[in-house]
């Protein structure tokens, strides 16, 4: 098993926060969300802290809808089986960017400036993301140096991966969970957290998209087949 964790620099992504806000490419913010959107990005910098840890186990065995890995993990789901048995290795990873932009967002909307509240909330989605990016990118330098190759991201919650599974990623990280613990539910605080895994292994798995079969036309985490 490796384990790493450590700080992460990161740029915010301009044009993710446009998305996450809810512009498409049809449309463009007004002039003043734009400004507003520069004014906080500039501003972002002060108020997070992104950290990661992520672990390299090794899968033992798959059956079914559960994947055994090594220290007594168990992934239970049906998706995440399917990809994971043609895996070797998974990457078991969680992500923040602390406290203090949630705390900025809160000041602001209690101050009643919702707009603005809603951007810097947008960035702080935005940000999590990147630094999900960064340790993606990671991975997959390190697979690759072992001519090995490696999924998209998968985290509880996803299609048939029950919530309940973040117990699971926590313990594979060994609890070192860079200051994020875990509500009774399951959720994640601070909020702007991520966790997940990545497959490792000898086969090419980025056209692993369960999206691609599912029916649930209107879900709101769909990916196309461009979406990390």
């Amino acid at each position: 098993m490796t384990l790493i964790s450590e700080h992460a620099d990161i740029e915010i992504d301009r044009q993710r926060v446009v998305h996450t806000i809810g512009y498409g490419t049809q449309h463009k913010p007004s002039a003043r969300v734009e400004s507003l959107i520069d004014k906080h990005i500039e501003a972002a910098y002060q108020f997070i802290e992104p950290s990661y840890s992520y672990a390299v186990k090794n899968i033992d065995d798959v059956r079914r809808s559960c994947v055994f890995v090594e220290d007594s993990i168990v992934f239970e789901s049906r998706v995440i089986a399917q990809l994971l048995k043609q895996c070797e290795r998974v990457a078991v990873f969680l992500v923040t960017i602390g406290n203090g932009l949630e705390e900025k967002v809160c000041q602001l909307a209690e101050e009643r400036l919702v707009l603005e509240a809603s951007v810097l909330d947008a960035i702080g989605s935005s940000a999590a993301e990147n630094v999900a990016e960064f340790v993606q990118d990671r991975v997959v330098e390190m697979a690759h140096a072992q001519n090995l190759c490696t999924s998209r991201r998968f985290s509880p919650g996803y299609c048939d991966w029950a919530l309940r599974q973040q117990k699971m990623v926590f313990k594979a990280i060994n609890d070192n969970s860079t200051g994020v613990r875990l509500t009774k539910e399951c959720l994640m605080i601070p909020r702007k957290s991520i966790s997940g895994i990545i497959g490792i292994g000898p086969t090419d798995m980025k056209n692993y998209n369960p999206c691609n079969t599912c029916k649930k036309r209107n879900c709101l985490g769909r990916r196309d087949d461009t979406t990390p």
